[in-house]
Parts: structure tokens; C-alpha cells; sequence
């Protein structure tokens, strides 16, 4: 006959019940001793009558519940996770499961599961870490002190500062935070994300893939940010690529982002301001951990490795959904942002600017090429040798210098000539290109000396604190 094990309040009953039948006892003091009532105490003696001591066994023991995750779909998640969503913290991986897999599961039983088969979050919370190293240190030294046991765990975990909470901004547009992330997002090589986040909704306005933090990658982002919600009032950002611009020995005017971009801030009336201090911009350093716990993921198991299929995944697909989990809809705040220019303004206004004086062949040097000046018919304009002038390349590319208050076209010089009248008789002459050409009118400040200005106080300022 098989041995009945009962537990604790199913023996209390047994014990009660068989004292009561085999002598005759009180029904009314057994049923304040189990408290339940009389009518449960004649059930209970029925029971007992009839199965004996298993009849206190209960009915649903070793039973599986009715909503539990059945064994074989919590080792399909399992697998799901040791393969394409490996790295994915649990949150984005129930996500993945309910929305990609066709699951249908809790974050709870996600983590219940997970966590019991030893997979840890990639990204714990400190009361967690603290939870499992003091489990951990009290099963490897069972006599530990509660003091020696705190020890311990501070030896065993980094304690990260506390920083207090800094309220956001009121108004859409009022305050936009921007910075580049360096990391390993696709491949082996290093890229950096520069993001933009709105400080008042948490939008993600503007993010873009380049090999390194550079103004072009700024530049994209502001664009961005310009043709989708407007001008915005003020820019926080990293002062960390003026450090590198000031402590290189060879000077690139498209590496100096303080004044470049700053300048075009100016023109289109942005306020801009740097820190080099974490804490002061730490809703796009949070935003920066996110994407880097979500994005990284999402690129891997997507097979991207460029950075050209990495910007069109991310425009295209992750930061419509990131905006739509984690951001409040920026239309239910009241924005700040001003009317963009049109497209063709934007590109001229996202320009690299370069101070340069004329030769004596009318001539000026950018980028170890030479170029001269042309008007809208295309004919050649000379400068007395020792002019000064600002070189402009739009976001598109197209070149103008400005002499004063007027604005040229920019073309490289030929050094040789692509067609010979003498030997290349058999050859078809190439056909010239229309004369007229469009010629931006100077409607903004283009100026050489309104450039140097900037220049100036920019610097002075970020060296200065002024």
C-alpha cells in the first residue's frame, strides 16, 4: 500500500478528524480548533470514513495549473533566446515574443522562466545584484555575519552614485538634448550613433550612423530634426569633439563642430550649449544605454552590417517604434519649434564655412584642390590677388564663395584640359554644360568677418566658460 505524505494543514485536519471519529468527540470544539464550520466537519468526517487518510490529500496537488506555461513552450523560449534574441533584455524579448513569435506571455513569466533556468537580465536593477550576491555569499559561507555579510556585497558590486531627479522642459522644442554614442553596434568596427532626444516628451527627433562623431553626423541629425518638426529653441550638447578639434595639431574646419555647427544655430536662431558633465544631460546618456541595450540587438538579428542599411533600418523602422513605447505624444504639448526653411535653404544653411584669400591666379586652395569663382552665366570671375573671401559646401555639396556681399559659384580648376583640339580630332568634344546656373541670394549672414566673429567667441567661451 502506498505511504501518504500529507502537509502540515492537511495533517492538522487528519489528526483532528481521526481523534473526533475514533472517540467520540465534540464536533463543535473540533470545528473551532480547524476553523471551519460544523457543516465542513461532517464532510470531513464522510471523507474519512471513506478514503482514510488520503482523503486528505489535496485534490489539485501535483497537478499542473490551468494558466502555467506548458514544459515544451518554455523550452522553445529558451532556445529562442540562447539564439536570435540572445543579448535582448527581457522587457524587448517579451516583446519580440508576443508581437514577432506569436506568444502570448508575460514579462513575469518571461523573467520567472529565464531567471530559473540561470539567465540573468543583461542590465539588473541594484536591488536585484545586491539580492542575488547576498544569496550567493550566504550559501558559499552559511555562519555570515549580517555585518560581515554587507561588506561583502559592496566588495562584490560597484555602488553606483546617485544623482537627484531633474524636471524636464514644459514645452516641446524648448530643450533638445544630443550627443554620440561610440559602440560596436553592427559588425566588429566601431561606429558612432549621434542621437537627439526633446527634453519635455523624450521624442527621439533624430539619429544617424558615421564611422566617427563628426559635424557631417550632426548635420544629419539637424536636419532631421529640421524637416520633420521644425527649429527648435535651444541644443544641449557634448563639447567632447571641440577637445579633439582643439588638441589636434592639423586644423579641419569640418571637424570644428563648436563653430560650424554653432554658426548655423546662429543663423537660424538656435541657442546651443555644451557640458562636458554627464549628469547635466542625462536624459540622451539614458537614451544612448536604451539603444544601446535594444538597438544592438535589433541590427544583429536583422543581418545588418553596413552603416547605410543601419541608418535606413533605423529612420525607417526602430525609431518610429522606439518614439511609439517610450515617448509621450508630442502633439499634446504645446511646442515652442519655428517654421523650417525650405529644403534647399536647409542645405545651404548646414554648411562647412572656411576663411580663404584669392592668389595671384584668382585662384583659392580647400582641401588641396584649387577653385575659382563664377558668376550665373558661367563666366569666370578674377580677384586682385590677396582677397578674402568664406568658402561654403552646402549639406548638398554645392560650393559658393562670397566676396563682400555678393555670392559666386565655386568650380574646381582644371589643371589639364579634358579636350584637345589638335590630337583628339577623332574624339567626340564634350558638349558644355548650361551657362546659367542658380546663385543663392545672400539672405543670411555669409559674411567672412560675421564667420571669424563666431569663431571667436565661440572658442573663447568654451575655453573660457564666458
Amino acid at each position: 500500500m502506498r505511504k501518504v505524505e500529507l502537509r502540515m494543514n492537511e495533517l492538522q485536519k487528519y489528526q483532528v478528524i481521526k481523534e473526533l471519529v475514533d472517540h467520540d468527540g465534540n464536533k463543535k470544539r473540533a470545528a473551532l480548533r480547524l476553523s471551519i464550520t460544523i457543516r465542513h466537519i461532517n464532510r470531513l468526517i464522510r471523507i474519512y470514513k471513506e478514503k482514510g487518510k488520503a482523503g486528505f490529500v489535496h485534490a489539485n496537488r501535483n497537478r499542473q495549473p490551468a494558466n502555467s506555461l506548458p514544459q515544451e513552450l518554455g523550452k522553445r523560449i529558451i532556445a529562442l533566446y540562447a539564439g536570435n534574441y540572445q543579448g535582448f533584455n527581457f522587457k524587448h524579448f517579451t516583446e519580440k515574443l508576443n508581437e514577432v513569435e506569436g506568444f502570448s506571455v508575460s514579462y513575469r513569466t518571461v523573467y520567472r522562466l529565464l531567471t530559473s533556468h540561470g539567465i540573468f537580465p543583461p542590465k539588473e536593477h541594484r536591488a536585484t545584484k545586491k539580492k542575488r550576491a547576498k544569496a550567493r555569499i550566504r550559501a558559499s559561507r552559511p555562519n555570515i555575519s549580517e555585518k560581515d555579510l554587507k561588506v561583502a556585497v559592496k566588495h562584490e558590486l560597484s555602488m553606483e552614485d546617485a544623482h537627484p531627479r531633474k524636471p524636464r522642459a514644459k514645452y516641446f522644442g524648448e530643450e533638445i538634448q544630443m550627443d554620440g554614442s561610440i559602440h560596436r553596434w553592427f559588425g566588429d568596427e566601431k561606429h558612432t550613433l549621434h542621437l537627439a532626444i526633446d527634453n519635455a516628451t523624450g521624442t527621439i527627433l533624430g539619429a544617424f550612423f558615421a564611422k566617427q562623431e563628426t559635424l557631417d553626423g550632426y548635420y544629419h541629425v539637424f536636419k532631421q530634426i529640421l524637416m520633420g518638426y521644425g527649429i527648435p529653441a535651444r541644443f544641449l550638447t557634448d563639447n567632447r569633439t571641440v577637445f579633439n578639434y582643439e588638441s589636434s595639431n592639423k586644423k579641419h574646419e569640418d571637424r570644428d563642430v563648436l563653430t560650424q555647427f554653432g554658426y548655423a544655430c546662429k543663423i537660424l536662431g538656435t541657442q546651443i550649449e555644451t557640458s562636458s558633465v554627464s549628469q547635466r544631460k542625462g536624459q540622451i546618456e539614458r537614451a544612448n544605454g536604451t539603444f544601446q541595450d535594444r538597438l544592438v540587438s535589433e541590427l544583429r538579428k536583422a543581418n545588418i552590417t553596413s552603416a547605410d542599411e543601419a541608418n535606413d533600418y533605423l529612420i525607417g523602422t526602430f525609431l518610429p517604434d522606439f518614439n511609439r513605447r517610450f515617448a509621450l505624444d508630442h502633439t499634446k504639448f504645446e511646442s515652442v519649434m519655428e517654421k523650417s526653411p525650405e529644403e534647399d535653404v536647409i542645405d545651404r544653411t548646414l554648411a562647412v564655412c572656411a576663411p580663404r584669400v584669392f592668389d595671384n591666379g584668382s585662384a583659392i586652395s580647400f582641401k588641396k584642390k584649387l577653385y575659382q569663382a563664377y558668376n550665373a552665366e558661367g563666366e569666370l570671375v578674377t580677384f586682385v590677388p590677396g582677397t578674402k573671401c568664406l568658402v561654403i559646401v552646402g549639406f548638398d555639396k554645392n560650393m559658393y564663395v562670397t566676396v563682400d556681399e555678393t555670392v559666386y559659384l565655386l568650380a574646381e580648376f582644371e589643371r589639364n584640359k579634358k579636350f584637345s583640339e589638335e590630337f583628339d580630332v577623332h574624339c567626340e568634344q564634350p558638349q558644355p554644360k548650361p551657362k546659367k546656373k542658380y546663385i543663392p541670394p545672400m539672405s543670411h549672414p555669409w559674411k567672412r568677418q560675421s564667420f571669424i566673429d563666431q569663431q571667436r567667441r565661440a572658442h573663447y567661451a568654451h575655453q573660457y566658460g564666458a
